[in-house]
């Protein structure tokens, strides 16, 4: 049961970073080199990551991490690790509501409206639309990679509070 647990928990950190990872791109470099670029070319290059993101790499990361961190939790509880078992827990829930729920009902209809947009448009138009656009979104976005990068925090919690067997 031990390397289950063991096994489980490194599978979670992996989810939780690179989801924490993939939000927090977002925020250092993405938007603020689409801001820096001319609207137009922002509003497609948004269309076309946001059109690109929905693949197979993507989605275990996104989807999967609410239930590989609800699988370790369990896991983490049965094996009598109860400590570790309320971070991994907590992390789940905090992910869920606050990144991929989040995510689903802000920033995910956001770019569904953008992606209706039709470039080019005259220039005064196109700022108009990023720049309420990319404001809003990342606000949202620096949001879900809090929540992200809080249940990351949480994963690296319960593997240090795992029991550990000395060695002989």
């Amino acid at each position: 049961m031990r390397i289950v647990l063991i096994s489980l928990s490194l599978l979670s950190l992996l989810f939780a970073g690179a989801i924490f990872g993939f939000f927090y791109a977002w925020v250092c470099s993405t938007m603020w080199g689409l801001d820096q670029a001319d609207p137009n070319v922002a509003i497609q290059a948004m269309q076309a990551m946001n059109a690109s993101v929905r693949n197979g790499v993507f989605a275990p990361a996104f989807f999967g991490t609410p239930f590989v961190l609800l699988l370790t939790g369990v896991v983490a509880w049965r094996a009598g690790a109860r400590r570790a078992a309320l971070f991994i827990l907590s992390g789940a829930a905090i992910y869920f509501g606050g990144g991929m729920l989040l995510t689903m009902s802000v920033n995910v209809p956001m770019n569904e409206a953008l992606a209706l947009i039709e470039t080019p448009l005259p220039e005064a138009e196109a700022s108009t639309i990023w720049s309420e656009y990319s404001s809003v979104w990342q606000v949202w976005n620096q949001i879900r990679t809090v929540f992200s990068g809080l249940t990351l925090l949480l994963v690296g919690m319960a593997i240090f509070s795992l029991p550990h067997k000395p060695r002989l």
